[in-house]
């Protein structure tokens, strides 16, 4: 069974940064694609950045490139996402996310407050 727990949300004035990290355990960390979802009241959840099973290539959304980076830890099984110059438009759950070829895999949310 996969399972994911994120920490690091809490609440940060505009400007600053916050490090979300995302322990994944279960098969082997190195099969898995990650990545990170956000969601913010009343919308849909919505794709932020991802990582390849290697960790050379990585992919964010426009409205976050350039701010966060994601990287990962085979030594920890660990998905981190770094978010810099954070704005109130990045207040969301974040979520993080696995996926192998057995499916896809969602940890239970860090909730992210950008005050203005």
């Amino acid at each position: 069974q996969v399972h994911l727990v994120e920490s690091g949300g809490g609440l940060v004035q505009a400007g600053g940064s916050l490090n979300l990290s995302c322990v994944v355990s279960g098969r082997r960390f190195s099969d898995y694609k990650l990545g990170w979802y956000r969601q913010s009241p009343g919308k849909e959840r919505f794709w932020v950045a991802g990582i390849d099973e290697s960790g050379t290539r990585t992919y964010y959304t426009d409205a976050v490139r350039g701010r966060f980076t994601i990287s990962r830890s085979s030594a920890r099984n660990t998905v981190d996402l770094q978010m810099n110059n954070l704005t109130p438009e990045d207040t969301a759950v974040y979520y993080c996310t696995a996926g192998d070829t057995h499916g896809d895999y969602w940890g239970q949310g860090t909730q992210v407050t950008v005050s203005s």
